[in-house]
């Protein structure tokens, strides 16, 4: 059976409706039961024990008020007056006494035949007899009182003291009763005041306790369906702290069918998606550089075929004798060292972020920008992973005997490489059958241009102003030529890459500045000051090709001297430059 949640925590809800409920229910109950206790002494104790107590004062008062009449008439000489208000006084507190007495009969009574007062009704009883005695007894004491009267008024005065002795015996009976009435009616005051304040605190006790057991039973109740509703939801956070660490494997035990149950299935069936995805992701990964997987993934719009104008830079490296090293190779054997040479020349590019476009037989074209990188870096990165790639090929170069099986004749394997900083078009390029993640524009071609130009200048690393321009900061350059490449009209500033700034030696920084005079006498047309220059440079880096080509172009232009020249060089067949 499937029980929402919903219905879990109104379940939880209307169970502790009814703890409170029947907890205030009973709370309520004794509540009625104590207030009728208490109203019970207000309405019948305390009154009728108030009552009998004027009772037996009126009593008191009625016997005092009669020794001064029986004193009054036996005086010879007396007032008339006094006599008469006198008698009017025991008249009124006989009066008095008989209707407090009556007052007290009536509650008693009262609550005897009331079924809501079950206190002690054998003791209302025994009162209410007490009571009707003590009426009887008021009556004969007033007719002994009358005889004694009716004797003084005759003059008998044997008869007189006869009655006065048995008005005194009566007056003590009656005082007597009346006390003993009065003590049982304190005792069942006592009895009903305790038994209430009693009753009270065992309602607050009871409360108290039935309150306590209520938020128990709901606690506990709650703690089991709560705890069955927060495992799952443990397991689904700790599943998503695995998912975010990047375990997709996670799967969850789904343990209910309510809608905790219905998320265990949601968030399986997700991490199964994501497992599909990520395996998708790796293998293409092989193919197409993972960030412009993630890339097209958080940007679903990219993927149509219009492309955005960015500055970018683009690299391209290649490998100088492969043609020399395949010759004698299997293709096994050949296809092992190519893979083993674009490893460790695409690690660089990936560490200084820049993105791997295709590799070209031995080659290697990547560009780096935005978003990949930030657009004020991009030109330093490119540079630096030529750098690390140069730094590389020794570790190539001593694998190679292992990677071939050749021990002798090992041709020289080295690198050139071309970078290049322009705008470029950069997006999915290619038909509905087939498109590629790329860049297009000038800055690729002249990148391309300025690789296989190293070798026609004697360098390894060539690039355009644009390039030279954004990452000396921190790249050491020296201009190499003014050149105009196929394809473009306009000549292009040309340096070459010395390495880090913070790293060139001191021989190098004056080399350069020797190749520097020269190229200034060079393109002046001054060539003995230019030679000078050059061979100074060689004198302190002897292998230094660009020196070395420019020697010979000096040679050249002095046998046959330019005509209208502005010192820019053209590439014939992209390598060997010649003059214009």
């Amino acid at each position: 059976m499937k029980l929402s949640v919903g219905f879990k925590i109104g379940g939880i809800i209307v169970f502790l409706l009814i703890l409170v409920g029947s907890v205030s229910w009973i709370n309520a109950r004794e509540a009625r039961r104590v207030q009728a206790l208490i109203e019970e002494v207000d309405k019948v104790y305390v009154p009728a024990y108030s009552a009998l107590a004027r009772a037996n004062l009126r009593l008191m008062e009625e016997g005092l008020f009669v020794r001064r009449l029986l004193l009054a008439q036996l005086t010879p000489v007396g007032d008339a007056a006094s006599k008469d208000q006198l008698q009017q006084a025991i008249t009124d507190k006989s009066q008095q006494t008989i209707a407090e007495l009556a007052d007290v009969r009536r509650l008693v009574e009262a609550a005897i035949a009331d079924p809501a007062v079950a206190e002690d009704k054998p003791g209302l009883a025994r009162l209410d007899t007490m009571l009707d005695f003590l009426q009887q007894r008021h009556k004969e004491y007033e007719a002994v009182l009358a005889a004694l009267q009716q004797a003084i008024v005759q003059g008998d005065l044997g008869e007189a003291r006869h009655q006065n002795r048995q008005l005194d015996i009566e007056r003590d009976r009656l005082n007597d009763e009346a006390e003993t009435a009065r003590r049982e009616m304190r005792a069942l005051l006592d009895q009903a005041s305790t038994l209430a304040i009693h009753a009270q605190e065992v309602s607050v006790k009871v409360g108290l306790a039935l309150l306590a057991l209520a938020l128990a039973l709901g606690s506990l109740t709650g703690a089991i369906i709560i705890h069955g509703m927060l495992r799952p939801l443990k397991r689904l956070l700790t599943g998503t702290a695995q998912v975010q660490a990047g375990n997709l494997d996670t799967e969850i035990l789904v343990t209910s069918r309510d809608e905790l149950g219905e998320l265990t299935v949601g968030f399986n069936n997700m991490v199964r998606e994501l497992r599909a995805k990520a395996r998708i992701r790796e293998t293409f990964g092989r193919y197409v550089d993972p960030r412009i997987i993630e890339d097209l993934i958080e940007n679903p719009d990219r993927l149509g075929a219009i492309g955005e104008r960015r500055e970018m830079t683009i690299f391209f490296s290649d490998m100088r004798g492969f043609t020399d090293l395949s010759e004698g190779m299997t293709p096994v054997g050949m296809v092992k060292v190519v893979n083993r040479y674009l490893a460790l020349m695409s690690e660089p590019v990936q560490r200084n972020n820049g993105i791997i476009d295709k590799y070209i037989g031995d080659g290697v074209m990547a560009f780096w920008g935005p978003p990949f990188c930030q657009a004020e870096e991009h030109a330093v990165l490119a540079c630096l992973a030529g750098i690390e790639e140069l730094s590389a090929l020794e570790a190539f170069r001593a694998e190679l005997p292992e990677l071939t099986g050749f021990r002798r004749g090992m041709p020289e394997i080295d690198i050139r490489i071309g970078v290049a900083t322009g705008e470029v078009v950069v997006g999915n390029i290619g038909s509905t059958l087939s498109m590629n993640y790329t860049v297009m524009g000038d800055a690729v071609n002249l990148a391309s241009r300025l690789e296989s130009a190293g070798k026609a200048y004697g360098t390894r690393f060539l690039v355009s102003d644009r390039t030279a321009a954004l990452a000396g900061a921190v790249i050491a350059f020296r201009e190499i030529d003014w050149l105009r490449v196929e394809g473009k009209k306009e000549p292009v500033q040309i340096f070459e890459v010395l390495g880090r700034k913070d790293e060139t030696s001191e021989t190098l920084r004056q080399m350069c500045d020797r190749f520097a005079e020269g190229l200034a006498a060079y393109r002046g047309r001054s060539w003995a000051e230019a030679r000078r220059a050059f061979e100074a440079a060689l004198i302190l880096v002897p292998q230094d090709g660009p020196s070395q080509i420019f020697l010979q172009r000096i040679a050249r232009l002095e046998e046959t001297p330019p005509g209208d020249w502005d010192g820019t060089w053209a590439l014939q067949e992209k390598q060997q430059p010649y003059s214009r």
